[in-house]
């Protein structure tokens, strides 16, 4: 069995170059090295002279590639399938997105009430090429106008992840196209960049959804500081639970579920407790919420079985009023913590303006609306993607594929006959950044085994190394 090695390795090599060993530039040939590059073959002669030329040649160490196809030219596709969307789309180096495609498994969610690993990969390895062939056909190109190939190789569930990492290393292959792999909550931070160009470094993030709840100092391009992370569940999983435990229709999934039916409820009516009031860091935890709107569901005789469309009008007012009141403290609990993130994020770096906010509960505009208020009170503005780029899509997988790509950090063509059976590195549990001493926590360190290096820790090892 086959082990692929190279999404593992990243390359994560500083501008303006990438090294290649010289055994696999004798593999590649005139056209392959022209692709990685930049440039496409049926280039007029003048113009693939010219653009050549920019390749550097060194030693007998190898050949050092610069990518010198203009920046604004650059056409990335993006694959996401860490979870359970299908997604992909194209998107130029000058932030314009050619084309995007998403398969929900809305239907399925509601189905089995969440997602179930194994039958998520089954819908993803069904719709993966149709959606990879649509993409290409809305943007009226084809393989080969691609400068490279972007897909998340985690964080996210690994059967689901393999399906993405496989359609995009034999696309690679197939057409000689440089890869990159792409950490999925950078992805949800970095697309920030795309909607709002002036978005420079240093910024702070808070990056919402189902699985996760991060805060992060964003200092560089693959370079985060984690000043807090949830201890137990996510604010996401939350939403879904509780939609779930009301009879809510989880086709429109948790969040927007929630967020509709407590516009018709009392926020104040059920004194739920914010969680980690005693914790003066950044961390999150929202098991104990959950734990509180159970007992209260249960108290009130409410049965969760019986759709919200078929409950009595006291039913309905009981279920709203849970709703908004879980809803409050759920989200009291977001600004509790960025309040305090806020204030370590100023003491790294001062000059630090924006807060981006990401990820699928980002779409919520009760969240949008409180954190809003938040970031004004610390004198920051608040960037926050459209919803359809809050929750997972392909545009923030190729945009952060284009970020790195342009600086050198990506891997060159797999093979193009790579076995069926190969073994893909693929990182479920991948930290972004390095923990901030004063955020870390040392119940979630003791039970929390962290199987990747994260990627902020790759990257200062690689440019340690080229110093």
């Amino acid at each position: 069995m086959a082990f692929s090695s190279s999404l593992s390795r990243l390359n994560l090599i500083p501008k303006p170059s990438l090294p290649y060993a010289l055994n696999t530039l004798k593999s590649l040939n005139f056209h392959k090295l022209l692709r990685i590059n930049g440039i496409r073959p049926g280039l007029s002669s003048n113009d693939s002279a010219a653009r050549f030329s920019a390749l550097k040649m060194t030693s007998s160490a190898g050949i050092h590639t610069q990518i010198s196809r203009p920046q604004d030219d650059l056409i990335v596709l993006g694959i996401e399938t860490s979870c359970d969307d299908t997604a992909a789309a194209i998107v130029k180096g000058n932030g314009e997105i050619l084309s995007q495609v998403i398969v929900s498994q809305a239907e399925l969610l509601a189905r089995y009430g969440g997602v179930a690993p194994k039958i998520a990969e089954e819908a993803h390895a069904q719709a993966i090429d149709k959606v990879v062939q649509e993409t290409m056909e809305k943007a009226n190109l084809t393989e080969r106008d691609l400068s490279a190939v972007a897909v998340t190789i985690g964080p996210g569930l690994s059967l689901c992840l393999r399906v993405g990492v496989q359609k995009a290393r034999k696309m690679a292959g197939s057409f000689s196209l440089p890869i990159v792999g792409v950490h999925h909550m950078e992805a949800h931070a970095l697309v920030a960049r795309l909607v709002e160009r002036e978005l420079q470094f240093p910024f702070m993030a808070l990056l919402i959804s189902g699985g996760h709840n991060l805060l992060v100092l964003a200092q560089d391009l693959g370079q985060y500081i984690q000043l807090g992370t949830t201890i137990d569940d996510a604010i996401g999983e939350a939403y879904d639970k509780t939609a779930k435990w009301l009879g809510l229709d989880l086709r429109k999934s948790g969040g927007p579920a929630i967020e509709e039916l407590a516009r018709e409820g009392d926020p104040e009516s059920i004194k739920f407790s914010t969680p980690m009031k005693q914790h003066k860091d950044c961390n999150f935890s929202y098991a104990g919420l959950k734990t509180q709107v159970r007992l209260a569901i249960e108290s009130r005789n409410i049965d969760g079985k019986i759709p919200l469309s078929s409950a009595s009008s006291q039913d309905r007012s009981v279920r709203a009023d849970i709703a908004a009141s879980f809803q409050r403290v759920a989200v009291r609990h977001l600004e509790e913590r960025c309040e305090r993130a806020i204030e370590w994020a100023l003491k790294i770096e001062p000059s630090i303006k924006h807060l981006v906010v990401s990820g699928g509960v980002a779409s919520n505009k009760y969240v949008r609306s409180q954190l809003t208020e938040v970031v004004r009170k610390k004198g920051l503005q608040l960037v926050c993607p459209p919803p359809s780029l809050c929750t997972d899509n392909g545009v923030m997988v190729a945009w952060t594929g284009l970020e790195h790509y342009r600086i050198g950090r990506f891997d060159p063509p797999p093979p193009a006959d790579e076995p069926e059976d190969t073994m893909y590195d693929v990182r479920p549990r991948w930290p972004l950044g390095e923990e901030y001493v004063e955020g870390r926590s040392v119940a979630r360190s003791l039970r929390t085994a962290r199987i990747h290096p994260s990627l902020t820790s790759i990257i200062q090892a690689s440019l340690q190394q080229r110093q």
